[in-house]
């Protein structure tokens, strides 16, 4: 079934916006009750796999997104605390969410998708995270979107390899995340709060240290 466009243009996010992301379908109406108080964007969820696709992102949510003049980016679901990531894996993962993102949500090409990287097995071998977040970009890069990596609490890599040995220029720290060297951080993310009904995640733009920003759809 043929999707419907969305509206809208991909823009950089100006700094200083306050957002969301939420782990939830919002209907055009709920969307709408987040701008009115104050929200500029939402940030909402890809799966990993066909299997786990209920709750995720869709086309008609995210033409109502949209339409409420909320401006919309996505985050790929994370495996469980434990996971082993490979290159493999990361080329899977980051297949299914570009081909997730324009078959499914119908999301334009230069919009940033987020690698969302937290908690592989603590004794995960940094290669081995640096060859997945490879993959994952390649994957996400190749089909026309802009990787980013949401980088959250026990991301195994230290500041330095997160900045010096990832091709990611869009960066987006978890309340509890580390640093980034050099280029730092484009959205921060609050503690957890609720608002109109949802556990959300408050987010906050800002220019990173090297001028960039996150890419987002908005009207």
């Amino acid at each position: 079934m043929a999707i419907t466009p969305l509206p809208g243009t991909v823009k950089p996010a100006p700094a200083g916006l306050t957002g969301f992301d939420v782990n939830g379908p919002l209907s055009h109406a709920q969307a709408a009750s987040f701008k009115n108080a104050g929200y500029a964007f939402c940030v909402r969820y890809l799966p990993r796999t066909a299997a786990l696709v209920a709750g995720n992102l869709t086309n008609q949510e995210a033409l109502g997104i949209v339409q409420a003049d909320l401006a919309l980016m996505a985050v790929q679901h994370v495996a469980l605390p434990g996971w082993a990531p490979t290159a493999a894996l990361g080329t899977e993962y980051g297949t299914f969410a570009a081909t997730y993102a324009q078959q499914t949500v119908g999301l334009p090409a230069g919009v940033n998708i987020w690698l969302d990287l937290e908690e592989p097995a603590a004794s995960t071998p940094a290669a081995d995270v640096i060859a997945y977040c490879q993959a994952w970009y390649t994957a996400v890069h190749n089909a026309g979107y802009v990787p980013g990596v949401y980088v959250g609490y026990g991301a195994i890599l230290t500041e330095e390899q997160l900045y010096s040995k990832l091709s990611f220029q869009h960066y987006w720290r978890a309340y509890n995340g580390p640093q980034v060297a050099t280029r730092g951080y484009q959205i921060l993310q609050k503690t957890q709060k609720a608002v109109n009904g949802f556990e959300i995640d408050p987010d906050v733009t800002q220019n990173d240290n090297l001028g960039g920003t996150a890419l987002w759809l908005s009207l």
